[in-house]
This record gives C-alpha cells, structure tokens and sequence, in this order.
C-alpha cells in the first residue's frame, strides 16, 4: 500500500503569534529574542526575512540589516498553548503523528479517522482548521514518505500546500537542488558541490558504495532518497535521548573560579530536569564556544546512572579540566548534556512518553 504522509509547517509561528496579538507589529519586521548585543533570534517573521534576518542569527548582525528591526521577548507558555491546540487538530484526523518541534509535525493520514481518501484534502481541512483556531497559516506537504512530504511542505511557503505524487517524485528529486535534500546541511552541501553534486540528479549518478565511501552511513540514505524511497515509518510516540542546558554568558569568562560557578548552575539545572522527567543516562557532556565562536565538546561515559547533583558537577570539572589552556581563551557559552539514557524507564510499557520538542524555529 501506498501510504499517504502529510508534513504540516507553521509559518514563522513564534513571530506569527506576537503579531497576531500585537496588531502594531502587523506587516512589520518582527524578531522573537534578545535585541542585545549578546542575543540571538529565535524567530523571524517574513517582513524581517526579506532584510535577511534569519533564525539563530546573533542580534547586532540582523539589526545590521534591518535597523527599523522589532525585537520582541519570546512567551514559550504561549507557543505551547498554541502549539497544544494545532496538535489536537491532527488527532482529530489520525494518532499517527510525529510532532517534530512546537510548530511542525508529519502524519500518517492512509488510514485515518474520518474516512477521507484524499490526503490533500485531509491537508486543506487541517490548514483551514488551524487559522479558524488560532488566526495562523500553516503550510503543508502531502506525498507517500517522510522525506518528500517534508520538502514539498517548504515549496510554497508561506501558507503553501504542495503534493508531490508517485508519478511525478523522479522529475521532481532530479531538479531538486542538493542543499534542499533531507540531511544535507551546508558542510555537507559543500563538499557536495566539490564532487560535482549541485541536484538530485547528479546525486542519482553515483553508486551506493562511493557515497558511503564519502559520507558514511548518511550515504546509504543519501542513495535511497535520490530514488525517492524512504520507509522511516510515522514515529507517534518518540523516546527522549537527551536531555541538557546552556548558558550564553553576559560576558566572556576566562577565570577557572567564573567557570566553575557557571558550571555549578549548569549541573543544579540539569539534575532537576532530569528529576523532573525521571531521566537516568550514563553519558556526559560538556559543551564549550569559545568568543572567537569554536566549539569543543568533551564527554565520559560511566558504568552508572546519573541520579545526584554531585555526580554531574564532578564529572563535568573533570571535562573542564581535561580541556586544554583551558583559561587561555575567553568562553562565551558552556552547555552540559546527559546522553546514553536508560530507555528501559522511559518504556512506553512502563512510562509515560516525554515528548522532546525542539524550540528552535526552522523554516
């Protein structure tokens, strides 16, 4: 059977909402975060977009590009209201949902709740639901994978609705630009483009083999998705594998007493998440960005579940300590992350299911 997947994508959705409840920011550039000269956007609304202001772009670059820029602290109670309501529109339709972050999520629509044949016409009742709901647009990407639904949501945006069909996937991946490709970031997509890879189609040319012998595992994937094929099921229920915090600093640290503090309010906040969602792993890491923007990470794994306070500050001061000239250089973020989680606990036959949304906006 063919099945029938559905990619649904709020537009710009945390920038969406503030000017949905602000009516002075309306058709204005708007960008949820910090306007400092420490901050970052979390979100951009498609007025700031046009200046090139990007999530995830430092403040002062995107001020730079847009000085008339509005900058609007993020309300996340807010997004996740909004977000517990466009969710509960997709279970009226199916269980089969894969909710990806606050404001995306795929659905498995082959067999679904109100009887409907046409997935296109389940994902024009959704996007209709969701503005009469919320006064939102949604875009939509309806085919028979993960992968295409994914990328032809993205096609028409904003309030978009694309259907990619078995009969026209081959023409469509081969005109596909390469950076477009599910899992092609821009490191990869560079490398790509130095082996002559720019479309699809010139993805499809290579062998299985030579993609693995270039890109690992991720060119077994690589292959499959030149062809169209991807039979990565629609996952509703998903298992946390991580769970950590981070610090952006007010100001450089470089003093070994400063950084030990830091990472002191890193493990007290790590613990308690962990308490709170009964998270049990044996694997630490300790994230570092230095001013100049490097990253380093360090990890240890132990033959122990992380169940004290103590445990992760000492572990994470021996990380610390085993990063070289360490108080050489000035830090301007750390982060620290459990991994390697005891998945037995988190079960669904004997736990209740930790949803792990992602806060960061993508489109």
């Amino acid at each position: 059977m063919i099945r029938k997947i559905i990619h649904i994508d709020m537009d710009a959705f945390y920038a969406s909402i503030e000017q949905r409840d602000n009516p002075e920011y309306r058709e204005k550039p708007v960008a949820v975060g910090y306007g400092g000269k420490r901050g970052v956007v979390a979100a951009a609304s498609y007025e700031a977009r046009k200046y090139g202001v990007r999530s995830a772009m430092a403040s002062v670059t995107a001020l730079r590009k847009c000085p008339h820029l509005i900058f609007v602290l993020p309300r996340f109670d807010v997004y996740k209201s909004v977000s517990g309501q466009i969710m509960q529109i997709f279970y009226e339709y199916t269980d089969k949902v894969e909710p990806l972050s606050l404001d995306e999520a795929f659905l498995d629509v082959t067999s679904n709740k109100k009887g409907i044949l046409s997935a296109t016409q389940i994902a024009k009742e959704i996007k209709q639901k969701i503005y009469n709901h919320t006064h939102l647009n949604a875009s939509a990407g309806v085919s028979y994978n993960k992968f295409l639904a994914k990328i032809a949501s993205d096609y028409k945006k904003p309030n978009g609705l694309y259907v990619i069909t078995p009969e026209k996937a081959e023409a469509f991946i081969e005109k596909l630009p390469i950076e477009r490709f599910f899992g092609v970031g821009k490191v990869t997509a560079a490398r790509m483009n130095e082996l002559g890879i720019r479309t699809g189609m010139d993805l499809k040319r290579w062998a299985e083999i030579d993609l693995v012998q270039q890109f690992g595992k991720a060119g077994m994937m690589y292959f499959q998705f030149a062809r169209g094929i991807d039979e990565r099921e629609v996952e509703s229920e998903h298992v946390r594998k991580s769970l950590g915090a981070e610090e952006t600093f007010s100001e450089d640290l470089f003093e070994m007493v400063d950084l030990l503090s830091a990472l002191d309010e890193l493990a007290r906040e790590v613990h308690r998440r962990a308490e709170k969602r009964n998270f049990l792993a044996k694997t630490i890491t300790l994230k570092i960005k230095y001013a100049d923007f490097d990253v380093i990470t360090r990890s240890k794994t132990v033959d122990y579940y992380f169940k004290k306070y103590e445990q992760l500050f000492d572990l994470g001061k021996e990380l610390l300590f085993s990063v070289e000239n360490i108080e050489e250089r000035k830090i301007r973020l750390m982060g620290l992350t459990l991994k390697n989680a005891q998945t037995e606990i988190h079960s669904p036959k004997n736990q209740p299911v930790q949803l792990a949304f992602d806060f960061k906006e993508k489109d």
